[in-house]
């Protein structure tokens, strides 16, 4: 007798499933099984994996499904509540035939059926049943549902019409048995029924999980997935802990009643075969025009776009464009190259911003002729192999950066011309990683949150990290691992969960296009909005032979777009893909590491590096780029050693020297890597590929293999090797070690030359038209008032107003005005863009708007109503109707009842008093404004404030710069996650110090029912929690209300989530007191001033403290509260006139 198990959950039940598919498929095998499932809850996330990992392992793979059945239609809501609402049953496909119509039964639960649970009907299960055994499933089967309620006719008439569905011996009764006592019941009932009918048994364990031991670990998943705690009562539960992969001897322990139902396993197990086929390319076609095929059509279009960009080609040139596209047609890669080029077109005909290329797409002339790329690969030596090898058969893989606002617009366009059902998005999993995992545990296991997070801090954050690496990596963590028991068992359960896939979403960038619906080749499932995306991920897909693109949106592409546009009103022939590269000013400017907003360069390390660096061309900027990541940041110094002192550089053999020499004598590209192994040893340049990618990928035997090549030759294979080429053996060999070393970080230079032209684009435009590129960079960012403010503060610095929104003046975007930048339009609050859209579109037509009265005239009461007028006034966008803010706040309310009354009177028919007076009565006849003056600056502000998120005409705090700075040691912008290194520039459990005031507050109950509260910080740049705990909520009670100027020292707490600072003392800005010091020359001199000296001090009484130093007995003598003085300047000079400029001396205190 022999067991297979035919009901398993593996990991991929999202956070219902703990049992990981490499895990599961060896413990099958140790246990001697030939066959196994997988039937996850609804989906098949996990079958391409699990097929691979079980073919690998030398076990049957058996692709199923359980799926959820709704009780009538799929396309029924609510039909039943609770538990009705739908049944489970097991599918398994038989052969491919099968595979296909599963793929399809499960792509229609997501698309027609998704209520709760992506549902199908016994409609879908009869039109596809073709190839697909179907097990009765557990307790929330259909059959076992109404045996639980009694009702056995109901039952055997159930089970008589799945048999009719999928033909007879194609469906089998399920037995299970975890201890639950339903179960002993609906077993008695289902070998009645399976004599009764004829329908055969089957035994299975429903799988939740690998080892036995996983139960807690299992339990604690759950709680992840509900939101509950392990303490909590009524939660979801798998009580008695069955549910792990069963041995043969357990199972028939389990069922010595029915051993025909457990053999019956191994004869659905050896039914079962399927075949997926990998690594064969399933490209769509292109629509030629009439009269060319596909392949003339390209070699048209590259030869047409070589004239152009070339002007007159030399023969190198059209030789190495015949080689590409030969290697293209060979490769079968005509019509990818068609489609590319194909909606790349339609976006720069819509106007459109697409990037100049990225990634190693830029290294082929045939992407440049097509105008897929804009970088030159011949001038900067970009090479074809590392995009396309004839020795690697792999798609190519072409990524496309467009404006990030109408990036949609080319998604759509490629859905119309394919076919909506031929084109999905594509799926991505949150998996739980290290420290994720361990916070999730923690808050399950109900331990206090900030004993976690120290925990969780304790794993260093770097790429791929696990907790185990963690344990090796931080010894603190390995001690407390391993003398505390909580910890230990908080670890070893977190261990257990990690890497598990915590929720699918939508794939940022990634979508599939086919030649066929989409569902012919993989299952679809639905994002949380509802888009169609694919159940299997980017590189899933790839190996499927599916083409995969990514339409990426580049916010930096959109504002050079813009800032183009808004300087196109100074110098109308601009053309930003006509610069030129070698501006001394822009590569002086770039040095000088003022860098905000240039992309690529202004996170802190690279303005630093800027700075040292001093580009003289495009090349610095691209070597830059490429060098300024963890792992190469080593070689810098060399790189900017050989830069500045070219004498420094050496070779180890002259044939290196053209292949290092625009780096300064260092291995900074993967194409350099290539190069090398090609000029010295005599690869191919496709061969040269896989060695980069073996050296990359550090697969250590292929590099034994090839070193011994390298140096020696082979001649099977046709490589002549070093020595050959007259390089002896030790250099030979030192190369190598070199290149071994570098391999590891080189990047590759096709994509950093593509980033560094964006990057040079960005620096270009704030070089030569700072006005216009800061209008535009701050219009990316609108809605994110962080950026506004670090970016107004920036414009600040380089002199350059910022002028509140106007309705004569402004723009829906930030816009230039007169040498300043006005704001955007579209930043005041609850005005939507049609409104907006409306009020200029009016402007444009018939002149700016003479007054309040004309503005309401003008508009219909649709477009502007009071709240809309309230917020105008606020923001400021009427102050060119020379009224004051307060004037106009008094007056807009009556003006517009009294415009629309009239308004209602006209169409009634109603003559009104304007009527029956002439053209110059009814000028006299305007608003009259009541003399009440202007707001307080403190309240014009908080307006502003209210309206566009961030002060505009002044800053509350613009008194205190000096101040400020002076004081702080980090600012709010230090807290910011920087998009560039994903990291803050302050670093966690820093002390710090920031000041600014208290723009936002709350106040919360501790278990203890003692008070703290939350605070949002505000400086000239951002903003930044601050959380006060109740020891210091106690102290400093006083200091903690809205708007107040407060100085905080605290200790940074920084997280992936979020950044804060944890309060410990708080100093108001009035309480920031200054200590004068007056210094006489000794005792005797001072008795004599004593007098004289009170008197001038009690003319200026305030709170700092006066303290006398007498020289020559370096004797210090603190004045009495009496004695304390503001600070006035005159007091000051007072002091300085009497005792000379050098004797009086302020310090600041508190901080």
């Amino acid at each position: 007798m022999s067991f297979a198990h035919l009901h398993v959950h593996t990991e991929y039940s999202l956070l219902d499933g703990s049992n990981k598919i490499k895990e599961y498929v060896a413990r099958v095998k140790e246990l001697g099984m030939n066959s196994a499932a997988i039937t996850d809850h609804g989906v098949m996330y996990g079958v391409i994996d699990f097929y691979r990992e079980a073919r690998k392992q030398g076990i049957n793979p058996i692709l199923g499904c359980e799926v959820y059945v709704a009780p009538n239609s799929r396309f029924d809501r609510e039909v039943t509540g609770g538990d009705d609402r739908y049944y489970h049953l097991v599918l398994l496909a038989e052969n491919n035939e099968g595979y296909e119509n599963l793929t399809k039964i499960v792509s229609k639960g997501f698309v027609e059926g998704y209520y709760y649970k992506p549902r199908v009907d016994k409609e879908l299960l009869r039109t596809y049943h073709k190839g697909i055994i179907a097990l009765s499933a557990c307790l929330a089967g259909e059959v076992p549902r109404y045996l639980t309620k009694g009702m056995y006719e109901e039952a055997k008439d159930r089970a008589l019409e799945y048999q009719e569905i999928f033909g007879k011996g194609n469906y089998f009764l399920e037995l299970q048995d975890h201890g639950i006592p339903d179960q002993q019941l609906v077993n008695q009932q289902l070998m009645k029924l399976s004599q009764e009918t004829g329908i055969e048994l089957v035994a299975t364990n429903d799988v939740h999980y690998t080892y036995a031991d996983d139960e807690k670990a299992h339990d604690i998943l759950l709680c992840i997935q509900t939101g509950k705690k392990l303490s909590d009562e009524n939660r979801m539960r798998y009580e008695g802990g069955q549910y792990y992969v069963k041995s043969e001897e357990e199972m028939a322990a389990l069922f010595p009643y029915a051993r025909q139902a457990l053999e019956n396993t191994q004869k659905i197990a050896d039914r079962c075969s399927v075949e997926i086929e990998f690594g064969v390319t399933k490209l769509p076609k292109y629509d030629v025009p009439e009269g060319y095929t596909s392949w003339e059509y390209l070699q048209k279009l590259c030869y047409e776009g070589l004239d152009q960009r070339y002007r007159t080609p030399s023969q190198e040139l059209k030789d190495r464009l015949a080689y590409e596209l030969d290697t293209i047609r060979h490769m079968g890669y005509v019509d990818y190259f068609l489609i590319v080029w194909d909606f790349i077109k339609y976006a720069k005909d819509h106007g459109i911003a697409v990037g100049p290329g990225r990634g190693s797409a830029a290294g082929s002339i045939v992407s440049y002729c097509l105008g897929i790329t804009t970088i030159d690969p011949i001038h900067y030596q970009l090479l074809f192999e590392r995009f396309l090898n004839p020795e690697r058969v792999s798609m190519p893989d072409i990524d496309v950066d467009f404006c990030y606002e109408r990036r949609q617009e080319v998604i759509d366009y490629v859905t119309r011309k394919y076919g909506k059902d031929c084109v999905a998005q594509i799926v991505t999993f949150g998996t739980l990683a290290a420290r994720g995992v361990i916070r999730d545990v923690g808050r399950v296991m109900d331990l206090p949150y900030a004993y976690v997070d120290s925990i969780a801090k304790m794993i260093p954050q770097e790429l791929g990290i696990t907790i185990d690496k963690a344990l090796q990596m931080n010894p603190e963590l390995r001690k407390l691992y391993e003398s505390d028991e909580t910890v230990t068992h908080l670890i070893d359960m977190a261990k257990r969960l990690e890497g598990l896939p915590r929720h699918c979403s939508m794939h940022a960038a990634g979508v599939v296009i086919c030649q066929k619906p989409v569902e012919e080749y993989v299952p679809l499932s639905r994002a949380a909005d509802g888009t169609i995306t694919t159940q299997f991920i980017m590189t899933t897909l790839e190996e499927l032979g599916l083409l995969k693109m990514d339409f990426l949106g580049l916010r930096t592409l959109t504002v050079i777009q813009n800032a183009v546009q808004l300087a196109r009103k100074k110098q109308p022939d601009l053309q930003i893909d006509k610069i030129d590269y070698n501006d001394k000013a822009v590569l002086d400017y770039i040095g000088t590491g003022k860098t905000e907003g240039i992309f690529q360069l202004e996170s802190g390390g690279m303005k630093n590096f800027m700075k040292e660096l001093q580009p003289h061309s495009l090349e610095d900027v691209i070597a830059g780029i490429s060098l300024y990541r963890p792992g190469p940041m080593d070689f810098i110094p060399q790189y900017i050693r050989g830069k500045n002192d070219r004498s420094s550089i050496t070779y180890d053999c002259p044939q290196l020297e053209p292949i290092l020499a625009p780096t300064y004598g260092c291995i900074v590209y993967q194409e350099q890597v290539m190069q090398i192994v090609m000029k010295l040893a005599g690869y191919t340049l496709g061969r040269s590929d896989l060695v980069r990618r073996a050296m990359s990928k550090k697969k250590g035997d292929v590099m034994i293999k090839e070193r011994q090549n390298f140096v020696y030759g082979n001649e099977e294979e046709g490589i002549p090797g070093c020595i050959n080429n007259g390089i002896d053996e030790k250099t030979a060999n030192q190369i190598w070690d070199e290149m071994l070393d570098f391999a590891k970080y080189a990047f590759n230079k096709s994509h950093a030359a593509a980033y560094a032209v964006v990057a040079y684009r960005t620096a270009y435009l704030r070089c030569h038209y700072p006005v216009e590129f800061m209008a535009a960079l701050l219009t990316s960012v609108l809605g994110n008032t962080n950026k506004i403010s670090e970016y107004s503060y920036a414009c600040k610095k380089l002199g350059i107003k910022i002028l509140p929104p106007d309705i004569n003046y402004g723009e829906g975007a930030f816009s230039v005005d007169h040498g300043n930048i006005r704001y955007g339009l579209t930043a005041i609050k609850s005005l939507g863009r049609p409104v907006i859209e409306a009020i200029i579109r009016e402007r444009n037509l018939n002149g700016p708007y003479r007054d309040f009265k004309d503005l309401v005239e003008r508009l219909s009461s649709k477009e502007i109503n009071k709240r809309t007028v309230e917020n105008l006034i606020k923001s400021g966008a009427l102050d060119c109707f020379h009224v004051t803010r307060k004037q106009q706040m008094i007056v807009y309310a009556s003006v517009i009842d009294s415009i629309q009354k009239e308004r209602k009177n006209e169409i009634a028919g109603q003559m009104s008093l304007m009527d029956l007076l002439g053209e110059e009565d009814q000028q006299s006849f305007q608003i009259s404004y009541p003399d009440v003056g202007e707001y307080e600056k403190e309240q014009k502000l908080a307006m502003e404030k209210e309206v566009l998120g961030i002060y505009v005409s002044g800053h509350p705090l613009e008194d205190d710069i000096e101040r400020l700075e002076r004081s702080v040691t980090a600012h709010t912008s230090d807290f910011v996650i920087d998009e560039e290194t994903g990291k803050t520039k302050i670093h966690d459990r820093e002390s710090c110090i920031i000041g600014g005031l208290i723009s936002e507050m709350s106040v919360k109950l501790t278990k203890k029912n003692q008070n703290m509260a939350f605070i949002t910080l505000e400086d000239l740049r951002g903003t930044v929690e601050v959380v006060v705990f109740p020891r210091q909520y106690a102290t400093y009670q006083s200091l903690l209300r809205e708007d107040a100027k407060v100085f905080i020292k605290g200790t940074t707490q920084i997280s992936e989530e979020e950044s804060k600072v944890i309060c410990n003392q708080i100093i108001s800005f009035e309480d920031s007191r200054q200590e004068l010091w007056v210094q006489f020359a000794d005792k005797e001199a001072f008795f004599k001033e004593e007098d004289a000296l009170k008197g001038i001090l009690t003319s200026y009484p305030g709170k700092n403290p006066v303290v006398i130093y007498c020289k020559t007995e370096r004797a210090v003598n603190r004045l009495g509260r009496d004695y304390m003085v503001s600070g006035d300047e005159n007091l000051l000079f007072d002091l300085k006139k009497r005792y000379g400029k050098e004797n009086i001396r302020v310090r600041s205190l508190g901080i």
